[in-house]
């Protein structure tokens, strides 16, 4: 126990129990291993895990955890990246408690669809259902839906998604507490809505639904970003089109990084359009996708969907180490994933008491699985692997579609390359292939790690001009990589860079090297991903996370920022 014996704070635990029945109260080291590891980064130790099941019990947890100097880690899927919802190490300062919301998962419908009001734990594969009857669409329909991850925490961490119109996950409009710097607790009524002047009359309300359509206020702040499909137009810039550290998009709950507490958030939502057709594209040349990539932003009417890059390794990887997962999603529905990632954390913790089972238990066994099953690929994406080293699955809707056809006909004859228009199925397939592909590099690393080194993951923003999207890294850094592997958001110049390292490689030191020459280049990093434990944050970012929380009490750490209170 981080901070001395349980009996400690035996009253201290009482008193949740109180508030949100003993069921919800988990404090065994067995029970709270799933909400003190990060998905892939990070873990430490915490006194309790506290599930309230709706926001007048949130709140009355918070003043219990701020009148006994608690930190407060909020969490609610726990699928980040960078362990930004977790502890990390216990070197914190007080005792460290940890608030899951997804049992407070209401989701309202208002403004005829248009918008809608997302609770602390509801989730986008949730809303994408909810939306579908309206024939609408939330901020991500690929990725972070089919994990499970929360609205709210995709918003606070600065959510990049893979959608080209859509930009960053961005609202002005939230309800949210936070503590003030005489440390008492305020509630921030944000929401655009009428719903009383204290706080249990407000959550009270907004929990029951108790307002009508004239105590919604239409001003002029902002529910979604307005500006990305300009940004991202500027291919002669030489700043990136997005980025978690972009004071544009840093407001209130928006990039807050757990710094906050978020009761509730208002959101646009998006019109589904009629026709949607992937085409699926092949080179051997980076210089053919630059060009493809600003014609298409500087000259189309109609911006694409999404277009995603897939380097021909990374391809590979996801075909043998991702396959279970692809057919996962494909047979039983993304609904089934986060019971599957909350069962294979599960079975991993057995085998971990067991001695004579291997280290991640759960991975062989899936990749075993995994192998029995017949190839999942399309034969033309088969054929496109061996001919391209580069893939890009590009996405258009209604009029985009003849645009895009028409282009692609005309340029890829001239030049080095080829494409395809995707069936719906084969469509379907190579968006979940590349989904698929960010589970890949951990499997990879997990089921060779005896004979390779430690795993390093990059999130880079790219100048809007940059010609050298592909990297090309000095041989002194490159002959310390075992294996590279590419995949990323090529319109939005966004890069997620993967290495293997080789054995007995100092990962800090060449991290260090390698982020010195992003700089060089004017990038940006992390680009869609929040820092976590995992990045620095930069000075303009630690002021705004200390103006938001100045005792620092919540997420403490956060960018690798002073866990100490009032950030001593």
């Amino acid at each position: 126990m981080l901070f001395g014996s349980m009996k400690k704070y035996s009253a201290h635990i009482d008193n949740f129990k109180s508030v949100i029945g003993k069921k919800f109260v988990i404090t065994s080291k067995w029970q709270k291993e799933p909400f003190i590891s990060g998905w892939r980064f990070g873990r430490g130790d915490a006194l309790a895990i506290l599930k309230p099941g709706n926001l007048s019990e949130l709140w009355r947890l918070l003043e219990l955890c701020v009148s006994n100097d608690f930190i407060i880690i909020m969490q609610a899927a726990n699928t980040g990246l960078t362990g930004g919802s977790t502890p990390y190490g216990n070197d914190y300062d007080r005792p460290i408690v940890i608030i899951n919301t997804l049992r407070i998962n209401e989701i309202h419908i208002i403004n005829n669809a248009k918008q809608i009001i997302a609770l602390s734990g509801s989730t986008l594969y949730d809303l994408e259902e909810k939306l579908k009857p309206f024939n609408r669409e939330p901020h991500s329909v690929i990725g972070s839906t089919s994990i499970g991850a929360s609205i709210v925490g995709g918003v606070c961490n600065n959510s990049g998604g893979s959608l080209v119109k859509r930009g960053p996950a961005y609202t002005e409009l939230a309800l949210y507490a936070k503590l003030n710097k005489e440390g008492k607790l305020e509630l921030v009524n944000d929401l655009g809505i009428d719903l009383g002047d204290n706080p249990e009359t407000i959550l009270n309300n907004l929990q029951s639904k108790n307002y009508k359509k004239e105590n919604i206020i239409n001003n002029d702040k902002l529910a979604s970003d307005d500006k990305y499909s300009e940004i991202v137009r500027g291919i002669d810039e030489d700043t990136p089109a997005r980025y978690n550290s972009d004071k544009r998009l840093l407001y209130g709950a928006s990039g807050s990084s757990g710094k906050l507490v978020v009761f509730a958030l208002r959101l646009d939502t998006y019109p589904k359009p009629e026709k949607n057709k992937v085409f699926y594209l092949g080179t051997n040349n980076p210089d053919v996708f630059w060009q493809i990539r600003r014609d298409v932003l500087s000259k189309f009417k109609n911006l694409p969907t999404l277009g995603d890059y897939l380097h021909r390794d990374c391809y590979d990887a996801a075909k043998k180490y991702s396959k279970d997962n692809f057919i996962v999603i494909e047979k039983l529905g993304t609904s089934f994933l986060p019971t599957l990632f909350e069962l294979k954390r599960n079975v991993d913790i057995i085998a971990n008491k067991l001695r004579f089972l291997p280290n991640n238990f759960s991975d062989r066994i899936m990749q075993f699985i995994g192998s029995i099953f017949p190839n999942h690929l399309p034969e033309r994406m088969e054929q496109f692997r061996d001919r391209f080293e580069h893939h890009w699955i590009v996405e258009m809707s209604d009029e985009g579609i003849d645009e895009a056809r028409e282009y692609f006909k005309i340029f890829l004859k001239k030049n080095d390359g080829d494409f395809f228009e995707c069936s719906t199925n084969e469509g379907r397939k190579a968006s979940l292939h590349r989904f698929v592909s960010a589970s890949a590099i951990g499997r990879y690393h997990t089921l060779k790690k005896k004979e390779v080194g430690e795993m390093m993951s990059l999130d880079v923003a790219f100048p809007r001009n940059e010609k050298e999207w592909f990297e090309q890294l000095p041989e002194i850094i490159d002959k310390q990589i075992e294996k590279k592997f590419y995949y990323g958001h090529l319109f939005c110049h966004v890069q997620h860079q993967n290495y293997i390292l080789k054995k007995g490689v100092n990962a800090k030191k060449l991290k260090k090297e390698i982020l010195e020459s992003y700089n060089n280049r004017g990038a940006e990093y992390p680009a869609e991903h929040n820092v976590g434990h995992e990045y620095q944050a930069k000075p303009s970012l630690i002021n705004f996370y200390k103006n938001l929380d100045p005792t620092n009490t919540f997420n403490p750490g956060i960018g690798m920022s002073s866990k100490l209170k009032d950030w001593k």
